[in-house]
């Protein structure tokens, strides 16, 4: 079995003709962007005729710029040296933000259109982009002249950017002194924060310390990022006329706030639950004031499924068709035609992902697989994301653009198909080692990403009066994690610097990159229990669903399965799923 994605189906290499040519078409077709709307939108005749050549342009532009752009960051993630790579994907980026100036000149002239529904009416390709074409007139709102977008996107190169550039850096190369079995050691902070899954207590313990310990070398440098990034998110707030950078995110998550408010009072009405969990955990591990942070991920049991990679693409075929046809076969289709890049090895990127490559109407994921059962969740997950790119595939590429709240839609419902299959697979003691992991899991997603939320929140206020120091940072995250965790956690052993390598603190463009993730689990669990109502009919709904998540509100697409987005009890729902799987876990290690 092949275990190496295949990018030749966009380029065979950076050198190829065809790379060039495009490199050269994309060059022109920017080129030909800006004069056309420099030249169009000068008046308002023949309004219909215009909307429709800006839309074939611009999808023409993007067409190419995906293509090119894919080529160059999939290779970046698998040869984090290559220098050619790193630098075209650089100058990718470089290339698309000359476009802002002509982005806010077009988002005004289509503004101003007075019958704009009309002229929607009057055309099958308006009528295919209405959603664009109203999200561009709801921009536009907050859009500023044209000469300072441009001026703004050029900026952020060398402001957020270039900050972020740098914090990435810092803890790239960030080493941590500690000591193992009598031996003195320099590790990278990515092992050191692996080392808190060891089956080893006090090897967990160490770690910790280490890791904390170490921050004094790099804190000042992480802290004036943040507060850069964080800096320049308030400014670019004030200058669009936002009252908060959560209004902006969550107009840029087409999310309303009851939304919001209704699924974070549902939590909050269910941490007790978490809390009763960690304290169980933390009982079985010999602790009796709460859970030690550096024990959040503590093994409860030495059990482990093992699945090496063909037994877990197995796995995850024979159980995504039992959900429907359409789901096994694009699973079986991109294992078997190399879509998946599957093995850790040297200048590869960590973590997993999945890109879709809509140019080509593919995707491609990468894993680092380990033969566990995590990483068949994994790629479950990463392949969740594929059938959304797959079911999106015939959409225009102006209608795929998805709000972060519905980017996690698929992929954490294709994890709880395997989760749920596992489970049934497994003995007593496999069945309380997977419980353990969904509910860590389940506990980061939800009670972390609430600390997360609260912590992001507490910085930007005061960001407004000045920049923070490291010790009002540390206290900020520390007053977040007992909010959120309580008495489930003990106050003694917390981690302060939380902070420093979770990178969703540093997107400028995407604030508050903590609730999305709540958002896509609790929504997953709740269509899970609509699949299972309807096992027969829900497969075609769900798919019309993820088809629809690019050019409709949050409400509406979930409106479109009956789901009330601004009604707790969806979300309590949600939520009592994970509780009925606590009060297993702690039946389980009772009778352990």
């Amino acid at each position: 079995m092949e275990l190496n994605w295949s990018l030749k189906e966009l380029y065979t290499s950076f050198e190829e003709e065809a790379f060039k040519a495009d490199m050269k078409k994309l060059d022109e077709l920017i080129a030909q962007n800006k004069k056309w709307v420099e030249e169009h939108t000068v008046n308002h005749e023949n309004e219909k005729q215009k909307l429709e050549e800006y839309i074939t342009l611009t999808k023409e532009l993007l067409m190419v710029h995906e293509k090119l752009s894919n080529f160059a960051s999939l290779t970046v993630s698998i040869e984090s040296q290559n220098e050619t790579a790193n630098k075209i994907d650089a100058v990718l980026e470089e290339k698309i933000s000359h476009l802002a100036s002509s982005d806010a000149k077009m988002s005004k002239w289509i503004s101003e259109i007075k019958e704009l529904e009309g002229q929607i009416a009057e055309s099958d390709l308006l009528k295919e982009h209405a959603f664009y074409l109203h999200e561009a007139v709801k921009a536009h709102k907050h859009m500023l002249s044209e000469k300072e977008e441009a001026i703004l996107a050029r900026m952020q190169n060398t402001g957020s950017s270039a900050w972020v550039t740098y914090k990435n850096l810092l803890i790239a190369t960030h080493k941590v002194e500690l000591e193992l079995k009598g031996e003195k050691k320099e590790l990278p902070l990515t092992e050191v924060l692996n080392l808190a899954y060891e089956d080893d207590k006090e090897t967990r313990k160490k770690a910790y310390e280490a890791e904390l310990a170490s921050y004094k070398k790099i804190e000042e440098g992480v802290a004036a990022a943040l507060n850069a990034i964080k800096g320049e998110v308030l400014t670019i707030t004030q200058l669009r006329k936002y009252t908060s950078p959560l209004e902006m995110t969550l107009e840029e998550s087409r999310m309303d706030r009851e939304t919001l408010d209704a699924m974070l009072e549902a939590i909050k009405e269910k941490l007790p639950s978490f809390r009763k969990y960690l304290r169980a955990k933390a009982k079985k591990l010999g602790y009796e004031g709460g859970l030690p942070f550096y024990e959040l991920y503590a093994p409860v049991v030495d059990k482990e499924m093992k699945f090496p990679y063909e037994k877990g693409t197995a796995f995850v075929e024979k159980n995504f068709y039992t959900f429907s046809k359409n789901l096994g076969d694009f699973a079986k289709y991109a294992i078997e035609h190399q879509w998946i890049d599957v093995m850790p090895k040297a200048g590869k990127v960590g973590g997993a992902f999945c890109a879709a490559v809509h140019s080509i109407g593919e995707s491609r994921v990468m894993l680092n697989y380990g033969n566990n059962l995590s990483d068949v969740v994994t790629m479950a997950h990463e392949l969740g994301h594929g059938f959304h790119d797959h079911c999106l595939k015939n959409e225009s590429i102006l209608n795929i653009n998805l709000p972060m709240s519905l980017a996690e839609t698929a992929s954490n419902f294709c994890e709880t198909i395997i989760k749920k299959a596992a489970l049934e697979e497994a003995d007593k003691e496999e069945r309380l080692a997977i419980l353990e992991t969904e509910i860590s899991d389940s506990t980061q997603v939800i009670v972390d990403i609430y600390s997360r939320f609260l912590f992001e929140s507490a910085v930007f206020d005061e960001r407004k009066k000045g920049p923070l120091s490291v010790k009002e940072i540390n206290e900020y995250m520390l007053e977040a994690q007992k909010e959120a965790y309580g008495e489930g956690l003990d106050s003694n052993y917390l981690h302060p610097y939380m902070w420093t390598w979770k990178p969703h603190y540093y997107y400028a463009d995407a604030n508050f990159y903590n609730f999305p993730y709540a958002f896509g689990l609790l929504f997953a669990k709740g269509l899970y229990n609509e699949y299972l109502k309807d096992k027969e009919g829900f497969p075609e709904r769900y798919e019309h669903l993820l088809e629809v998540t690019g050019k409709m509100s949050v409400k509406d697409v979930l409106g479109t399965v009956n789901i009330d987005a601004s009604d707790k009890n969806f979300w309590l729902g949600s939520l009592e799923i994970i509780e009925q799987e606590i009060e297993e876990f702690i039946q389980l290690i009772e009778e352990a």
